[in-house]
């Protein structure tokens, strides 16, 4: 089962290929090879949570030796939510897609970007880790350039330059760890490098790994490639990236750094904590200064990755579990946030918060899309980004922290000022111009809706997934389990 989240979007990408030259086909095929998706997410999760970490050694090679994929609960959930957001992009693609870009092989990369997303979470091996990296930057950088406008080479461009810096550093990392430990599989990694003697050395490897994964992930200093690429491509693919790519690279860093790189904590967790710091305060003010809708929501995928940083570098198991619901939560808040502004654009014609006007009274149902995302973003209660927020200022206040819990809580008012400000712009005041009575297509408010939905009901009714944070969390503090069920009783 474990592999299946792998070959269901390899398959479907084949299949599309096949199809080249049927567009329909490849929008029926995105929307059966997601939902497949969804389905075996929700199997592996269920299974994880009844039998504990899942692993599956490719062609019997025994771990370290072979290929190994390994499902625990941090994994198990990021499947399942990035398979939920597949599927809203799928659904929201079958208008949302210019048939250029179709012909131009949309269908092929969006299934195989799927592949290397899987892939990462699923890994057992920090080469392979490399690898699924490569098929998601080769993947993502087709899909930004699709359509040879002036603006997405130029996006694509910035995106691929600083991406193409990180995977130096990656690799490096991986050649230097592979010398001190003579092993790349992560839970033989994780048996052998306490005994080795040399922790100087293992913390600059993992500072190497702090740097190419806080570049993928778009945090401080390294993040400006984000808002200069994210807003060129159609909102399908933008509103896909911002839920998926920036998420892989957290996930990295919190698998490694619970599991590898556990010796010099101190050290790690300062610039850990001190980087979410950072990336919260210049993601907010980047956004406040932004008139374009998609690039104000750009900066705020920046802003919200210092939340789960700040767990991280917190490192007990309560933070864990919060910036695993924080994770969880704002993939689904921040691409229904991109869905929302599709559907204003394609009413009014442009994302420019100048040009935009008078949503409310003639869209009043688009105006409660975006307010419900956007007030969870800000952590507003009942909302889901209230209780993820929550969990991190007590765990925060727990050890002590009151610097980074004071940024975390200025940061959240400064999050409210910038929706407000979107909210003004483009539902309060009135409009330029009146806004179009055109029908929206049932392709692109669906899924927003949808999106909105599962945001809402998970802040609404918030315990099944703290418990299944909490879940993983415990997995993360207590590696155990993964080391026996990868590697066995191997000395």
């Amino acid at each position: 089962m474990i592999v299946l989240p792998i070959l269901i979007p390899l398959a479907f990408g084949i299949f599309s290929l096949l199809a080249w030259k049927a567009p329909r086909l490849q929008r029926g095929l995105a929307l059966a090879g997601t939902s497949l998706l969804t389905a075996s997410a929700v199997a592996i999760l269920l299974d994880v949570r009844r039998t504990g970490v899942s692993a599956l050694q490719i062609g019997s090679w025994p771990a370290p030796y072979g290929i190994t994929l390994a499902a625990d609960g941090l994994s198990s959930l990021m499947l399942l939510t990035a398979a939920v957001i597949a599927l809203a992009a799928a659904l929201y693609g079958q208008a949302g897609i210019d048939p250029g870009r179709v012909r131009s092989g949309y269908y092929p990369l969006f299934h195989f970007l799927l592949m290397g997303v899987n892939g990462a979470f699923l890994t057992g091996d920090i080469f392979n880790l490399y690898v699924w990296f490569e098929v998601m930057l080769m993947s993502s950088f087709v899909l930004i350039a699709l359509g040879g406008e002036r603006r997405n080479i130029e996006g694509a461009v910035k995106y691929v330059i600083l991406n193409l810096l990180a995977s130096i550093l990656f690799l490096s990392a991986i050649g230097l760890l592979y010398n001190l430990a003579g092993t790349l599989n992560m839970a033989d990694l994780a048996r052998q490098l306490p005994l080795l003697g040399a922790p100087n050395q293992i913390t600059l490897v993992a500072v190497l790994f702090l740097a190419a994964f806080g570049i993928k992930s778009a945090a401080f200093p390294l993040f400006f490639w984000l808002p200069a690429s994210y807003h060129t491509p159609p909102v399908t693919i933008t509103a896909l990236f911002s839920g998926l790519l920036t998420k892989v690279g957290v996930y990295a860093l919190i698998r490694v750094f619970t599991l590898l790189f556990t010796q010099d904590t101190q050290y790690t967790r300062t610039v850990l904590l001190i980087l979410a710091g950072f990336t919260m305060v210049t993601g907010v003010l980047g956004a406040a200064a932004q008139t374009d809708f998609r690039r104000l929501l750009s900066f705020h995928i920046i802003s919200q990755i210092g939340y789960p940083l700040m767990g991280l570098a917190l490192f007990s198991q309560s933070a864990l579990a919060a910036s695993i619901y924080f994770l969880v939560h704002v993939m689904l808040a921040k691409t229904a946030l991109f869905l929302v502004a599709g559907l204003v654009e394609s009413l009014q014609g442009s994302f420019d918060l100048k040009k935009l006007g008078g949503l409310y009274s003639a869209r009043t149902g688009l105006a409660l899309l975006f307010l419900l995302p956007a007030l969870s973003l800000a952590g507003l209660p009942p909302l889901s980004g209230f209780f993820a927020k929550l969990a991190l200022v007590r765990a925060g206040l727990e050890q002590g922290q009151g610097v980074i819990v004071a940024v975390s809580l200025a940061v959240s008012l400064m999050t409210l000022y910038s929706m407000t400000k979107v909210w003004n712009e483009a539902f309060w005041k009135p409009a330029a111009v009146p806004v179009p009575r055109r029908r929206l297509s049932a392709w692109l408010w669906a899924p927003t809706l949808g999106l909105v939905l599962v945001s809402l009901l998970i802040g609404i009714f918030p315990a099944p997934l703290l418990e299944l944070s909490n879940q993983a969390a415990a997995l993360l503090t207590n590696t155990q389990p993964y080391l026996e069920a990868v590697i066995g009783g191997m000395p």
